[in-house]
């Protein structure tokens, strides 16, 4: 590793998905801009590399081997000690632990009672939650500094309305026929559809588009993972997306697309787009319904998704979509 010491690096953990690391920006961006010195390097999966780039505030990805959401048991870190560790993982001795175990000069996190700072809020949008608790320890952060650039590469499919009926857990999955009647709708009103897919949905993709007739070219991806430089430029030059509460939607927002997120079982003021007209939430609790009435990582649809039917989606693209034949 380079630097003349351990003064120069710092290290973060926030070993999850493409929704966590975007909505860890914020956070990233704030540590950059205090410690302009420090060789900034991120724990985090291999495969989220090119995101990684994009967020424009890491100099080096160190890649953790835990599969899934789990907490890496240990972090393969050489060299001196980095002069400052901070856990934008958890809140728990778990994922603190493999950071303590490199003796950092300075430790961070909200399970770090020596460290002082911040309590935890379960209650807490998590953009919010990560920059609290930086300024805490007298970094300043602001939540709202979200915002990727573009890649350079044109999208494949400019203008396009793109459709996302994927995610990690069937409880955020809105129906591929609800879907499906969205993308007819606007197949008839002459706007371009694209259905994307991550790797192992391209059956759910290609049901969506062959209930809305579309073409099998109009499913990008499936087989596996769109590559990020291919999806950014495809949600950048997007008229809309439209998706559940996954990686897609807050891609959508951190490079200022216009958006249609569907919320369940978890509430938007935990995970939502910032407050924009150009993202749109549709989320229908029941009457005692709190920030988390279901469960994240269920099987079955949440019933407050599938509270949400198609005409509210297109009554929220109308609003966003200016007519055909205009420029955005």
């Amino acid at each position: 590793m380079s630097g003349p010491g351990d003064r120069s690096r710092l290290l973060v953990l926030r070993a999850l998905g493409l929704g966590d690391l975007l909505t860890g920006v914020p956070a990233l961006r704030a540590l950059r801009r205090h410690h302009p010195g420090h060789e900034l390097v991120l724990a985090a999966p291999g495969r989220l590399a090119p995101a990684v780039a994009a967020t424009g505030c890491v100099d080096r990805l160190l890649v953790t081997g835990a599969t899934g959401r789990r907490v890496p048991g240990e972090l393969r870190w050489t060299g001196p000690a980095p002069a400052l560790a901070v856990d934008l993982h958890g809140c728990g001795e778990e994922s603190l632990r493999p950071l303590r175990a490199l003796g950092p000069r300075r430790l961070i996190g909200y399970a770090a009672p020596e460290a002082g700072g911040a309590g935890w809020r379960p209650d807490e949008h998590e953009r919010d939650r990560w920059c609290r608790l930086l300024r805490s320890h007298g970094i300043p952060a602001d939540p709202a500094d979200l915002l990727i650039r573009p890649p350079a590469v044109r999208s494949p499919a400019p203008g396009a309305v793109v459709l996302h009926p994927g995610a990690d857990a069937g409880a955020r999955r809105w129906p591929a026929a609800r879907f499906a009647t969205v993308a007819r709708e606007l197949r008839r009103a002459g706007r371009p559809v694209v259905v994307t897919a991550g790797a192992g949905e391209a059956a759910l993709a290609h049901e969506v588009a062959f209930l809305a007739g579309l073409p099998p070219g109009a499913v990008v991806g499936g087989t596996a993972d769109v590559p990020f430089e291919t999806l950014a430029a495809l949600v950048a030059g997007a008229s809309a997306v439209v998706a559940g509460d996954t990686g897609l939607s807050h891609l959508a927002t951190a490079l200022g697309t216009a958006s249609v997120t569907l919320f369940g079982p978890v509430s938007p003021r935990l995970w939502g787009p910032p407050a924009d007209a150009r993202h749109r939430i549709l989320w229908r609790p029941g009457r005692d319904d709190g920030d988390r009435p279901g469960d994240a990582h269920g099987e079955d649809p949440d019933p407050r998704l599938l509270r949400i039917g198609p005409d509210d989606v297109l009554s929220e693209l109308r609003a966003l979509l200016r007519p055909c034949g205009r420029r955005r």
